[in-house]
């Protein structure tokens, strides 16, 4: 009974065809997806995922995912241990294959370096890199050593050390920036009561982490993006300007802070979905 009633709808379409098309009128063929002939689909968006860096949390991109979410983007805001390059590139590695489909990785501050390192050898995955006032090493390379090679950063005056018992009851080293300093030395164009939230929730990082030497160099061989932040005090433009231009990077300026993810999420949300739609 099932198969005859297809017959007879069939048939009926059929007839119905035939009639509209000896009466002169135009008929429009309908293709479905997965069927031979038809239209293919649209690519996926890529998914989005973010690496804070030292002294921040995932919080700090929050302008960004609400704009990359409203325009369709799949989005995660990975935590970072900021417990050292190696560490940490091999935690952001396991979030992003676990992802189906195409990543774009982006990396604020000190998370350059960890997209640098995670992304190696997953260019089957990772299609594009975006540092935003970002670290863009090359092995052999440290974080502070980068810092350290243009003059600008007042860095070293805003943080302080604090010492931890390690399980095995050796020391080890976080550093933060100093509360009645953070507004001015990370985030001097976002507002004073802004400033202070992400002061008292500031992320240490290891202070063995911004010298820990660097063993790949994923914008080698993925097509990269930088913003440069011209009023940044903890890694100097100059820096930025080197390091882009090394990685032959796409690379934007914007009169901003460190925490330009903060002050102008817009902004860093432009250059992150140029990325993106270049994977189109």
């Amino acid at each position: 009974m099932r198969i005859a009633r297809r017959s007879t709808r069939s048939v009926g379409r059929f007839a119905l065809l035939a009639a509209t098309a000896a009466a002169g009128l135009s008929v429009v063929a309908v293709t479905v997806p997965g069927v031979a002939g038809a239209a293919p689909r649209h690519q996926a968006r890529p998914t989005i995922v973010l690496e804070h860096g030292a002294f921040a949390d995932a919080s700090s991109w929050d302008g960004v995912v609400s704009r990359l979410q409203r325009d369709g983007y799949p989005v995660v805001a990975a935590a970072n241990p900021l417990r050292g390059p190696a560490t940490d590139a091999a935690y952001l590695r396991s979030v992003v294959e676990h992802i189906d489909g195409p990543v774009v990785l982006v990396g604020h501050s000190y998370g350059g370096t960890v997209i640098s390192q995670a992304a190696a050898g997953l260019e089957n995955k990772v299609k594009a890199l975006v540092y935003i006032a970002a670290f863009l090493p090359d092995t052999g390379e440290s974080s502070l050593g980068l810092t350290d090679k243009f003059p600008g950063s007042t860095l070293g005056q805003a943080i302080e050390s604090v010492n931890y018992t390690l399980p095995d009851g050796g020391q080890g080293a976080d550093v933060y920036i100093k509360p009645d300093k953070f507004h001015q030395q990370f985030a001097a164009d976002v507002p004073a009561d802004k400033a202070r939230l992400m002061a008292a929730g500031q992320r240490p990082i290891a202070a063995a982490a911004l010298q820990e030497k660097s063993t790949a160099a994923a914008w080698k061989t993925i097509p990269s993006w930088s913003l440069v932040t011209t009023q940044d005090r903890n890694i100097p433009a100059a820096a930025q300007r080197f390091m882009s231009a090394r990685a032959h990077a796409r690379t934007t300026e914007i009169d901003a802070s460190h925490a330009v993810s903060v002050s102008h999420p817009g902004a860093v949300t432009r250059v992150v979905e140029q990325a993106a739609r270049s994977l189109r």
